[in-house]
């Protein structure tokens, strides 16, 4: 079986709020790294009150996506996509917005609830409330959404953990269950978010036990990102994320071009 390169789906240069590196630097680092293909999904919202909102100069973007291609041709393929935080809210205008971006990749997430982030939403409030009020969203992405992969579906954890703690599965395994079967009918997949690792949680968003569900469901289109937002951790802990979805039994982790998903066979992933 020939072997290929790691790949990385959830990468953000400055073209995000959040990073200060460049396009150029990040694939760079991606080839140090021995990486044979990103995406880079920048962060993108049209909801006047998220931190996104106008950030992305969609036309640098792509100019620098494109200049890189030229400049690492043959070392490392470079995808365009974006994250888009509550893609189903006002979702006729965002696609509007993006229908002539010329996508790859579409992360769908959940950053905010009822206009707030996350760790400003779960202040005052019941643990059971927040992981619950979470996931509530969560389904909503899935269900009205056009998005490719459920971005780092259990993410509130991470700012939950402090105060409360990680939720039980068991506790929340109906809506967990039908945000699945929802994103399967509609050929949504979700990403195994390595960023967990790096974390106070110590494992990925999301949890080994949704993985299982998701397999157990029937789910197959997965994809893997570090969610990095500089060269220090790009492609960190894709094999140990391969490894995880081994031994769940799946047989393929995803790229995508065009919004198309492309199964790669798992086995065929090298450290080499």
């Amino acid at each position: 079986m020939v072997k290929i390169k790691a790949i990385d789906y959830h990468l953000h240069s400055n073209n995000s709020f959040d990073s200060k590196q460049t396009i150029s630097e990040m694939c760079k680092g991606a080839i140090e790294k021995g990486l044979g293909e990103i995406c880079f999904t920048e962060h993108y919202s049209i909801l006047p009150n998220e931190v996104s909102y106008k950030y992305l100069d969609y036309d640098k973007f792509t100019k620098e996506i494109e200049e890189c291609r030229e400049t690492f041709s043959g070392k490392l393929s470079i995808k365009k996509g974006l994250e888009i935080g509550e893609p189903y809210i006002n979702k006729d205008e965002l696609a509007k917005n993006i229908e002539n971006m010329n996508l790859d990749f579409i992360i769908g997430s959940v950053h905010n609830i009822d206009d707030l982030k996350l760790r400003t939403y779960m202040k005052g409030k019941e643990k059971s409330q927040n992981y619950l009020d979470y996931f509530k969203e969560v389904y909503k992405v899935a269900k009205y959404s056009d998005v490719d992969v459920l971005g780092h579906l259990d993410l509130m954890k991470r700012y939950a953990y402090k105060d409360f703690g990680n939720y039980e599965f068991n506790s929340y395994k109906e809506i967990i269950q039908e945000i699945l079967k929802e994103a399967i009918k509609r050929g949504i997949g979700i990403e195994l978010n390595t960023s967990g690792f790096r974390n106070d949680v110590k494992e990925p968003y999301p949890s080994i036990d949704i993985l299982k569900m998701y397999k157990n469901l029937g789910g197959e289109i997965l994809t893997i990102g570090s969610d990095s937002h500089s060269i220090d951790f790009i492609g960190e802990n894709f094999y140990d994320g391969v490894d995880i979805l081994k031994s769940i039994g799946f047989k393929y982790i995803f790229k995508y071009e065009k919004r198309r998903p492309q199964g790669i066979e798992i086995n065929s992933f090298s450290l080499s």
